[in-house]
C-alpha cells in the first residue's frame, strides 16, 4: 500500500558504516571510530523509539568482519560486551526487547554469556525490539535455513509439496521478526553488503554520505521522511493503489 503523509515505518534496519573512516579523517585510531559509533547506537535506540519504529535492526558484525585484523576484531568483541552491560538496565527501563540474528555461537563465550543474560533480562517486552545482526550474513542465513528446512521435510513436519515462502521463511533466523520497511546505509556506500537480502525484497533504500559517528536524530528524520514520501507497491500499479480503484 502506498504510504501515507508522515508514514513511519514498523521496522528499521541500519547498515551501520563509516566508524573507521570517521576516526582516520581525524588522525585518530580506527577503534576510536567505533567507540564512537557504539555512542551513536544508543542515539539511535531512543531516536527511534521516539518516532514510533517499533523494531530497529543494527549489523553490527558480519561474517565477513572475522578476516579484520584479530587486534581490531579483539577491540570490537569488547566494545559489544562493554555496550551490553552498560545497556542492559537501560533496556530494562525502557522495556526493549533485544533480539539477535546471525551464527552467535561462534562469538567470544564472554560476549556469548552477556548476550544471553541481556536477552532473558528483556524477553518479556514486546512493544520495542532492537535485534543486532551478529556473526551475520544473508547467505549464511540462507544456507542454515535450507539445512533447518531440509531437516524438518525429513522429519515429516512439513509436506514436500509446500514450497511457499511463508514455508521456508520460518527457518530464517528473522522467523518471529517483520520484514524490514526502510533500510538505511550510512557512509556514502551504494551496496547492501550481504544484508537481510531476502527480508528486503519490497524494503525502500536510503543511502548516506553521512558517517556512522556523525549520524544522529535530524539525519534519521530526513531518511524516514524519504520513506513517507514514497509509493510502495508491492508488485502493483500505482492506479490500483488509488481509493477507488476497485469502483
Amino acid at each position: 500500500m502506498p504510504n501515507s503523509p508522515g508514514s513511519i515505518p514498523h521496522h528499521v534496519a541500519i547498515i551501520m558504516d563509516g566508524n573507521g573512516r570517521w576516526a582516520q579523517q581525524r588522525g585518530l585510531p580506527r577503534i576510536e571510530g567505533h567507540r564512537r559509533g557504539v555512542e551513536t547506537v544508543r542515539t539511535m535506540i531512543d531516536a527511534t523509539k521516539a518516532l514510533g519504529v517499533r523494531y530497529l535492526t543494527l549489523y553490527a558484525f558480519s561474517v565477513e568482519n572475522w578476516k579484520r585484523p584479530a587486534t581490531e576484531v579483539g577491540a570490537l568483541m569488547g566494545l559489544l560486551e562493554f555496550f551490553l552491560k552498560r545497556e542492559l538496565s537501560t533496556l530494562v527501563r525502557d522495556q526493549i526487547r533485544l533480539r539477535t540474528i546471525g551464527r552467535t555461537d561462534q562469538l567470544p563465550e564472554a560476549v556469548r554469556r552477556q548476550l544471553d543474560a541481556t536477552i532473558a533480562a528483556t524477553a518479556h517486552f514486546t512493544e520495542y525490539t532492537l535485534v543486532l545482526a551478529l556473526n551475520y550474513g544473508s547467505r549464511t542465513e540462507v544456507v542454515d535455513a535450507a539445512r533447518a528446512y531440509a531437516a524438518a521435510l525429513a522429519a515429516g513436519t512439513i509436506q514436500a509439496d509446500d514450497n511457499s515462502w511463508e514455508s521456508f521463511a520460518r527457518h530464517l533466523y528473522t522467523a518471529d521478526l517483520p520484514d524490514p520497511d526502510l533500510v538505511i546505509r550510512t557512509s556514502g556506500e551504494y551496496r547492501v553488503s550481504n544484508f537481510m537480502l531476502l527480508q528486503a525484497a519490497y524494503a525502500e533504500f536510503v543511502f548516506t554520505p553521512v558517517l556512522w559517528p556523525d549520524f544522529g536524530p535530524a539525519e534519521l528524520e530526513a531518511a524516514v521522511t524519504a520513506y513517507g514520501k514514497r509509493e510502495r507497491r508491492f508488485g502493483q500499479t500505482s492506479e490500483q493503489l488509488k481509493p477507488d480503484a476497485s469502483r
